[in-house]
């Protein structure tokens, strides 16, 4: 792995709710990523940006335990304190904290309210008032009960890619994660549905902290308080995203974000 000796990482004031310390990933022998010391705001949107291949992803699903049989973690990865990159996490409540949504939207085959109601359900929760408040609510949060309240035993697979991807978010949420972690949601999504999925997002970051990879420099730029630019495995350079859309501190984030870069 080459070494990028210029960069620069901006030290939160604000309270922090994810931090890692020296986050490697191996693929067998092979290191995916390296180097990743770096905390993340509470209630705030951190976009993860770079070119393909620079181990935003890989450093994404580290987060929340997803590289797990996967790949070798190794580092620290800090939540209130707790390093929960260890084997003595149980990862399915880890992941009622720290929820995900993935690239492809991937609800359920099953009805839009089951979609938020199964995991509930698998943990314990069996009142059905208390779990149609929470179908309602959830889905409140993500814009999408009102084009749906009225056909709640529908297929969740038969519903537009947009609404797809916000019943997915609405699925995470529903277990009041601290943390909610986005891998790409809106890649495959026409501008219409992207924006309502933009905007589901500014509304959450007032309850969740958020961290989304994303390949759309107008989605980072206009959607994220934070972004940390990644290239060759390693963090380039972490700032608030004003900072680095107009006035980045490292020479290689100016060349990425304006189009000058490779």
């Amino acid at each position: 792995m080459m070494e990028i000796t210029e960069k620069y990482i901006k030290k939160i004031e604000t309270p922090v709710a994810l931090k890692t310390q020296d986050l490697a990933v191996y693929y067998g022998d092979k290191k995916a990523f390296a180097e990743g010391t770096i905390e993340f705001p509470q209630h705030q949107i951190t976009a993860l940006i770079g070119p393909s291949g620079c181990g935003k992803s890989t450093f994404l699903r580290s987060l929340n335990r997803m590289n797990d049989g996967i790949a070798r973690v190794e580092g620290q990865i800090l939540y209130h304190g707790l390093d929960i990159n260890n084997d003595q996490i149980n990862i399915y409540e880890l992941r009622k904290h720290i929820g995900m949504v993935f690239q492809h939207p991937n609800p359920f085959y099953k009805s839009i309210r089951e979609n938020i109601t199964y995991a509930l359900k698998y943990h314990g929760v069996k009142d059905q008032s208390v779990l149609d408040q929470k179908v309602k609510e959830s889905l409140q949060a993500v814009a999408l009960w009102d084009e749906v309240k009225d056909s709640l035993d529908k297929n969740g697979k038969q519903l537009s890619g947009g609404q797809q991807q916000r019943l997915c978010i609405a699925r995470a949420i529903a277990m009041e994660p601290d943390i909610l972690l986005l891998d790409e949601p809106t890649s495959g999504l026409d501008p219409v549905s992207t924006r309502k999925v933009e905007d589901t997002l500014q509304e959450l970051k007032q309850k969740y902290t958020i961290i989304i990879v994303t390949h759309n420099m107008q989605q980072a730029s206009r959607s994220s308080d934070y972004t940390v630019f990644f290239n060759l495995g390693q963090i380039v350079e972490f700032d608030e995203t004003s900072q680095i859309f107009t006035a980045p501190h490292v020479q290689m984030t100016e060349d990425y974000v304006s189009g000058n870069f490779g």
